[in-house]
C-alpha cells in the first residue's frame, strides 16, 4: 500500500483535539484512530503493540541479525488535528497531473487554492496533489506522518531490509501542546527518535520556538452607564489598552524565520471582567524571557494607573527550543541529512515556527529532530500534500532506518 492510500483512510476519522478539555486524550475519537493503527501495526508484524489508557500507541520491531547492539531508533507522529478548523467529514480529492494553475476547491463557495497566494504550487506541476473540498482541513498534519511511517515499516518487512531495533509511537493531543505530557520515554526505550511532523518536502528541523501561554484577566467595575462618571472601570477598554501597549509589529502577521511574536488567540469580556489569551514565542531564550517580562511590566503599569489587582497575569511555559538538546547529538541530524540526499532531496534546515512533540521529548531525554511530511498550509482549508512527496518521505525513512552505523 502507498502512503497516500493510508492517509485517505485516516483523514475520514475526526480526531480534532479540544484545548478546553483537561483529560487525555481530550477527545474520545482519537481512540478510534488509535485502535485502527494498533490493528494495522499488528497485521504488518509489529511486536508488543499496545494502546495505553491515555491513547498513546506503542510498538516495536526487533533488530535483524547483527544489528541488535546498535542504538535504538524511534519514529513518532501524532493522531490529532488542530482545533482551530473543522476536521469532521473530510472529503479529500486528488488533483492528478496538476497543471500549475489555480485549483477550485469549492465552486459553490468560491474557495480557490490560488498560485498567487501560494506560489510554491508551481513547484508541483505534473504531480498529484491531495486537496480539501474547502470546508475542512485535510489532516495531513499529522496523519501523513503516520501513513509514511507505517508504509516505511511495511516496506522493511516486505523486503527483509536490515535494521536496528525500531520503536514506534503515535501520540494524542499534540496540537494543543500536550502530546508529550504522558509519553512513556523510559518504556518507549529508544535512544533517539524522529517526529515525522514537518511541512514541505526536505524540511529537517532541530530548532523551534521557546513557548509560553499568557492569560490576562482584567477586573473592572460595572456601573450603569448613565451613572458611570468617576465610577465605572470598563474592563473591556483596559484590556484593549493592554493589547495596544504590546509591540505592534511583533505579531505573526509581521514576523518570519527567527523572529518571535505575541499572538492574541482569544478575547472575551464585559465591563466587569475581560480576558485576553496569548501565546508568546521566540527562538532566542533571552528574547523569550524579555517578551514575558514585557507582559508583566504592562500589567504593573496598568495596575498603577487603575488600581492594584485590576490586571492579573497567569503565564506558563509550554516548551523550549530543542536545539540545546540536539547540538550535542548532531549525528542524528547528519543521519537524516544523508537519507534526504540519498533520495535526491535537498535538506532544508529551517527553524520551526511552532513546536512538536519532539521539542519536549528532547528535554525528557529523547533527542528528537523533526522530518518533513511533504504537506503545506496545515490547519486550514488550503491544506494540501503531493502524493509523490509522501512516496519520497517513505524512501527517506527507510534510508534512515537501514543505514548501518558510520
Amino acid at each position: 500500500m502507498r502512503a497516500y492510500e493510508r492517509l485517505l483512510k485516516y483523514v475520514k476519522i475526526d480526531t480534532k483535539s479540544d484545548e478546553d478539555c483537561d483529560k487525555c486524550p481530550s477527545t474520545q475519537s482519537q481512540f478510534e484512530l488509535a485502535g485502527i493503527l494498533a490493528n494495522e501495526m499488528k497485521e504488518l508484524g509489529v511486536s508488543n503493540v499496545k494502546v495505553d489508557e491515555h491513547c498513546y500507541v506503542y510498538g516495536e520491531i526487533p533488530a535483524t541479525e547483527g544489528r541488535a547492539n546498535e542504538k535504538v531508533i524511534g519514529l513518532i507522529a501524532h493522531m490529532d488535528t488542530a482545533p482551530v478548523f473543522s476536521g469532521a467529514n473530510v472529503n479529500p480529492r486528488i488533483v492528478s497531473d496538476y497543471d500549475g494553475e489555480d485549483i477550485v476547491l469549492n465552486a459553490e463557495q468560491n474557495i480557490v487554492l490560488q498560485k498567487e497566494m501560494f506560489p510554491e504550487l508551481s513547484e508541483y506541476k505534473g504531480w498529484d496533489l491531495i486537496v480539501t473540498d474547502g470546508l475542512t482541513l485535510l489532516g495531513a498534519d499529522d496523519k501523513a506522518g503516520i501513513a509514511e511511517i507505517l508504509t516505511a515499516i511495511e516496506r522493511i518487512f516486505d523486503n527483509n531490509i536490515s535494521h536496528p531495533t525500531i520503536k514506534i509511537a503515535f501520540t494524542p493531543d499534540e496540537e494543543i501542546g500536550r502530546g508529550a505530557d504522558l509519553f512513556d520515554v523510559e518504556g518507549f526505550g529508544a535512544d533517539y527518535a524522529y517526529t515525522v511532523d514537518g511541512g514541505a518536502l526536505g524540511e529537517l528541523e532541530f530548532e523551534n520556538f521557546n513557548a509560553a501561554s499568557a492569560s490576562i484577566k482584567v477586573h473592572g467595575n460595572c456601573i450603569h452607564p448613565g451613572d458611570g462618571k468617576n465610577k465605572m472601570k470598563n474592563a473591556n477598554l483596559i484590556a484593549m489598552e493592554f493589547n495596544s501597549m504590546l509591540p505592534p509589529f511583533e505579531i505573526p502577521g509581521h514576523t518570519e524565520n527567527y523572529e518571535g511574536f505575541y499572538h492574541l488567540m482569544n478575547m472575551h469580556g464585559t465591563e466587569e471582567e475581560a480576558v485576553l489569551d496569548y501565546i508568546i514565542r521566540d527562538h532566542d531564550m533571552e528574547l523569550f524571557t524579555t517578551k514575558k517580562a514585557t507582559v508583566v511590566r504592562i500589567a504593573e503599569f496598568l495596575n498603577a494607573r487603575y488600581g492594584e489587582g485590576t490586571v492579573e497575569v497567569e503565564m506558563e511555559d509550554s516548551y523550549y527550543n530543542m536545539k540545546e538538546k540536539i547540538l550535542p547529538n548532531m549525528w542524528i541530524v547528519d543521519k537524516a541529512t544523508r537519507a534526504f540526499k540519498k533520495n535526491n532531496v535537498t535538506p532544508i534546515n529551517t527553524p520551526i515556527r511552532g513546536g512538536t512533540d519532539g521539542a519536549r521529548l528532547s528535554y525528557m531525554g529523547l533527542p528528537c529532530p523533526n522530518l518533513s511530511t511533504g504537506g503545506h498550509n496545515f490547519h486550514g482549508k488550503y491544506e494540501y500534500i503531493p502524493v509523490q512527496a509522501m512516496d519520497i518521505m517513505v524512501d527517506v525513512i527507510v534510508s534512515i532506518i537501514e543505514e548501518p552505523p558510520v
